[in-house]
């Protein structure tokens, strides 16, 4: 019955236009109600100590990093390069959308930001040379969602703040599946291109190419410094979060000099209005997450799959296809606070690591990003190069399909996902 209360008037305050933070604490006060008390210091309490995290310091120091990279001309430089090497080839801009989106992954973390930075630049080039702009728009939306699955990771740190997961772990776990990813969108690109009547680029001389890598040299080096950090255990993801921002801002100042000083404050009003929506679905999480474990769900849960339990393979199979219901329906972010709480119980009990389960739940998220009528990350790509969402949709099916294919894959071959963190042991 408590599950019943809790999905019931989540989704009802949902149905009514509420707010999902306020949803959330919408059920909680239903719960503590069904369960025969109401206290208010207990929602306050809760909506303070959920918020009230030394790892959650990260979040707006990687906003204000993907702020800086993308107004200091970061961003840029990475398409610039990646079109000096791979534009010329058939379907090639295709190409350079994918692999600027890995290198843009591993500096920002937002799905957000890297896809309209991508669609902004690459959409109107794309359009100009007839690819078909439906299909363009889809993977440029498929790539900008490898975002939040390789390191640094906004998802990961609020995965692994809620469920008392290692974030380090989940940053190193998360390189070789967001890899897979944009393989898999690639290979999908190859097959949908086919005879499309697509003009390439001139092939660029090897001075261009080497003077483009020496332009975005700057940015390259970010995620080095990072991930190299982390695995060699000179700072924290926080400590991370703010070498990125201050990296970010002092070579879009001083090195790129497109950063202004009068841009600043407008940059980072941007990225604290970005934190603090973050931060108050975090803060209301908190109080649905504790009642969540007073009401006992996460034992209900288990209940509900126990014939399931013996069978890890099969209950992360199962598992996962509820989280990529739920991804149609709710955005990326109320997913991970409001169900990491509840599956996280049931992870321990059924002996899944949940490092490997957070890289798949991330993944599985993310996915969600783009399928509607949600898909966050459409409607980004939809309003940068003006095109309805049902075209979108179209455009973005075979890539979906290609990264959830990769995303079942690792449910069935788990070593993949932990193999970075075998070699980070020995």
């Amino acid at each position: 019955m408590t599950i019943f209360i809790f999905i019931s008037s989540l989704l009802g305050l949902m149905a009514l236009g509420m707010p999902v933070a306020f949803a959330l604490i919408g059920c909680g006060l239903a719960l503590m109600y069904y369960m025969g008390f109401t206290d208010p210091q207990i929602v306050v309490q809760n909506m303070w100590d959920g918020a009230n995290s030394f790892p959650l310091l990260a979040v707006p120091f990687f906003m204000l990093a993907g702020e800086f990279m993308n107004a200091g001309g970061m961003t840029r430089r990475i398409i610039q390069m990646a079109m000096a090497w791979i534009g010329h080839i058939r379907g090639g801009l295709g190409y350079v959308a994918v692999g600027a989106a890995v290198i843009m992954a591993s500096l920002s973390g937002s799905a957000v930001a890297d896809t309209a930075a991508l669609a902004a630049v690459l959409v109107p080039m794309m359009r100009k040379a007839g690819y078909d702009v439906n299909r363009s728009c889809g993977l440029i939306a498929s790539g900008g969602i490898i975002a939040p699955v390789i390191p640094p990771s906004i998802a990961m740190i609020l995965y692994g703040v809620t469920g008392g997961v290692s974030i380090t772990k989940l940053f190193m776990a998360g390189i070789v599946p967001g890899l897979l990813m944009g393989v898999a969108i690639l290979l999908a690109w190859r097959w949908c291109i086919g005879r499309d009547p697509i003009v390439t680029e001139p092939k660029r001389s090897t001075a261009e190419r080497l003077a483009a890598t020496r332009q975005s040299l700057w940015a390259l080096v970010l995620p080095v410094v990072i991930i190299g950090g982390l695995k060699a255990g000179w700072f924290t993801p926080t400590e991370a979060a703010v070498i990125a921002a201050m990296y970010s801002l002092v070579v879009g100042m001083f090195i790129y000099r497109e950063i202004k000083l009068n841009q600043l404050f407008a940059l980072i009003y941007r990225a604290a209005e970005t934190t603090a929506i973050i931060m108050f679905l975090v803060s209301a999480a908190g109080v649905s997450a504790w009642l969540i474990t007073t009401a006992n769900i996460p034992q209900q849960l288990a209940t509900l799959v126990e014939p399931l339990m013996d069978n890890k393979m099969l209950l992360t199979f199962a598992l996962m296809v509820l989280v990529l219901l739920v991804g149609t329906a709710l955005d990326f972010t109320p997913t991970v606070l409001i169900m990491t709480p509840v599956l996280m119980p049931v992870l321990k009990q059924a002996g899944i690591d949940p490092v490997y389960f957070g890289v798949l739940f991330i993944m599985n998220n993310a996915i969600g990003l783009v399928t509607p009528p949600v898909g966050t990350v459409l409607n980004v790509v939809c309003g940068v190069a003006k095109i309805p969402m049902s075209g979108a949709i179209k455009g973005v099916i075979p890539f979906m399909v290609a990264q959830t294919i990769v995303m079942f894959l690792l449910v069935v071959f788990p070593q993949i996902v932990m193999w970075p963190l075998e070699m980070m042991s020995r």
